[in-house]
């Protein structure tokens, strides 16, 4: 974590969650993940800068403004987040999704950075992201994710990547449980995956 000053106005992690509207849990993942810069006191208890909160809000403020009026969705939607650096792919995997014949909810993000603020967001129900991306890539992101007491160690993530088998063992390879789909991606077989989890969702929530 970065240093802060001692003259610059700081916030605890409870003071940041309300602000943003997320859990201490949240921020504190945020703050591991350097998207948030803080300091631990002599007690150790992270204080996080102000201008950096008020930053963070802004932007959340800019992205979750409404576009327009959507369509209302007779089933909930299942709630997924595409994290791609490619603007291309980026627009390509959200004409695709729109085909689906089941409700989705898309959020997007370049980098892993952006993905950590997006999940603390919108709690999505998958994630699928790219492995080669600028500031924090993919596999920074995972570490964060899955790692124990992070909150976020069962969130379903798929991964699509360029890279080889060979080539993302040596960067350390994936998290237990994640598939990954080589580019160029079948996205018939990764519909069929995603539908896979939206309908077992549906299920436990009708014997709920």
């Amino acid at each position: 974590m970065r240093k802060i000053s001692a003259n610059e106005d700081v916030m605890t992690t409870r003071e940041a969650g309300e602000t943003l509207g997320v859990a201490v849990r949240t921020v504190q993942l945020w703050v591991e993940a350097g998207v948030l810069p803080a300091w631990r006191t002599a007690g150790g208890h992270r204080r996080i800068a102000r201008s950096a909160v008020e930053k963070l809000l802004a932007e959340r403020r800019h992205d979750l403004a409404p576009a327009g009026e959507a369509a209302p969705v007779q089933r909930p939607a299942l709630k997924l987040l595409l994290v791609e650096d490619d603007p291309t792919l980026l627009k390509l995997f959200s004409s695709v999704v729109a085909t689906w014949t089941f409700p989705v909810d898309l959020t997007t993000a370049t980098n892993g950075f952006e993905g950590l603020v997006r999940i603390g967001e919108t709690r999505p129900d998958i994630v699928v992201t790219d492995l080669v991306m600028p500031s924090m890539d993919g596999f920074e992101m995972l570490r964060a994710l899955k790692k124990s007491g992070s909150g976020f160690s069962s969130l379903k993530v798929l991964v699509v990547s360029g890279l080889s088998a060979d080539e993302i063992a040596e960067r350390g390879g994936l998290p237990e449980g994640v598939v990954c789909f080589q580019k160029p991606v079948n996205y018939v077989k990764l519909e069929t995956l995603v539908h896979k989890h939206y309908s077992d969702r549906m299920a436990r929530a009708g014997a709920a």
